[in-house]
């Protein structure tokens, strides 16, 4: 009987959220990570036992015990990683998060949210639409919802789980959802498929795992071919087109307004608690799968008015009448030129600046041009060093890379990313954009008291 688990990479934003749904099981939590976050402080004041050296001897002697000790793991975990090999040699059950998700979307009816990008907010969209109705829900989210300062809800009545579907190390193939929606399939994480064909194969299979008598919501216009088993309703969905779209769309005055159009029923009146643009489609994925649980209208109308939006996804900093700061995990070209187009709804013939760090050297490779194209979209482009997370540096691969291929006539800089404060304060812009799902985020605060004209 399994009364402990142990995570390896517990601050992880996916992984806290699994270790949370044990805390509140009852359960002796604790694991390892890096470095300590806000993340994990959080998780040790709630009770989880964590340390932060890859070091067999400080594991607590409670995870010590084979048969009573689930073992998580994220794939970002390194397989020469010490307490990893301890585990695997004494012959640990040991799961990686995905497989533990997996289980609950057997022993639920999983709502996943998959694609390149917008899972997050989408996934974050339909758990707050849930949690607030008759229906309520389970759910693990890929960030922090501002409407609950967590990336994790419980509701040990509901029969839903919503899960956001990671493609990443094709974590979504343990999953096996009621109903999906696929946002995007950009090809992304070639370091992990190799090949276009062979990401969008990643999806095709993915569709092959939804249950019988489930459901799938498809963007229009997806490279993938989808191959849902005998008995799975497919639905289409985006901003303008599809089985579920918007209609009347009223975009001004920071507030955006439209009605849904959908085969289970149109909903007048949506207005969106985050007012950008981007958010109309994450909004209709998330109203569909809303819909196919069972909310009715008014539980819609007020969800959607009432989403307070998710930690570093257009999260507005600073709003005023002069200057406007936001912060964006955006990291995809395709994620940037949504990003970017979303904020010129919002602020027509503003000046926009960017400052942009790059997230990894095998996607800065892969995808350079892709982003000088995105990122020509702004009145001025800034540049940091790339983040280089889980990767060592590719020889010639650096920021420059894009810089060189912006579209000609385009302002641009590259930075230290230590200097991007004193950066702040000489530049002229009315809006400012930190995009990247690095580290940059840290000096969201005092960017915000620099562009208020505090600091």
């Amino acid at each position: 009987m399994i009364t402990s688990v142990y995570f390896i990479g517990i601050g992880g934003i996916g992984m806290s959220a699994i270790a949370r749904y044990y805390l509140q099981r009852g359960l002796v939590v604790g694991g390892y990570d890096k470095t300590p976050t806000p993340l994990t402080l959080e998780l040790e004041k709630e009770g989880a036992l964590i340390h932060y050296e890859d070091d067999v001897h400080q594991i607590p002697e409670v995870f010590l015990d084979e048969a009573s000790t689930l073992v998580v793991y994220t794939p970002a975990i390194p397989s020469e990683h010490t307490e990893f090999q301890y585990f695997i040699a004494h012959h640990f059950d040991v799961q990686k998060r995905a497989q533990v998700l997996g289980t609950l979307t057997r022993t639920h009816k999983g709502l996943c949210v998959a694609g390149t990008h917008g899972k997050t907010t989408t996934t974050s969209m339909t758990a707050h639409l849930l949690h607030q109705s008759h229906v309520d829900c389970n759910a693990f989210l890929g960030g922090i919802t501002k409407n609950y300062g967590t990336n994790y809800i419980l509701a040990p009545q509901s029969d839903y789980v919503v899960i956001e579907a990671d493609e990443f190390d094709r974590s979504f193939h343990w999953l096996s959802p009621y109903a999906t929606v696929i946002t995007a399939t950009d090809p992304d994480h070639l370091d992990i498929y190799g090949t276009e064909e062979a990401y969008l194969e990643g999806f095709r299979h993915y569709t092959e795992l939804i249950q019988p008598g489930g459901f799938l919501v498809l963007h229009t216009g997806l490279k993938m071919q989808a191959n849902p088993p005998a008995g799975v309703t497919t639905y289409t969905y985006s901003r303008e087109s599809g089985d579920f779209h918007a209609a009347n769309i009223h975009i001004g005055g920071g507030e955006i307004r439209f009605d849904l159009i959908s085969p289970l029923g149109n909903v007048e009146g949506i207005e969106l608690g985050v007012p950008v643009g981007v958010n109309i489609e994450n909004g209709i994925a998330a109203m569909a799968l809303a819909q196919i649980a069972g909310l009715n209208a008014e539980e819609i109308r007020r969800g959607m008015k009432t989403f307070s939006g998710v930690d570093r996804r257009f999260d507005f900093h600073v709003k005023n009448e002069h200057k406007a700061y936001l912060s964006d995990y955006a990291h995809h070209p395709e994620e940037i030129r949504a990003s970017i187009q979303s904020i010129r709804e919002v602020y027509p013939g503003k000046r926009i600046v960017g400052i942009f760090q790059p997230h990894l050297y095998t996607r800065t490779r892969d995808f350079y041009r892709e982003f000088a194209d995105a990122l020509s979209l702004l009145d001025e482009v800034i540049l940091t060093e790339i983040y280089p997370a889980r990767e060592e540096p590719i020889p010639g691969v650096t920021s420059q890379l894009i810089l060189d291929n912006l579209r000609p006539g385009v302002p641009h800089r590259l930075i230290r990313k230590a200097d991007v404060l004193d950066v702040v304060r000489h530049t002229e812009f009315d809006v400012l954009i930190t995009l990247g799902a690095g580290d940059l985020d840290n000096y969201a605060g005092e960017i915000a008291a620099i562009v208020e004209g505090e600091k």
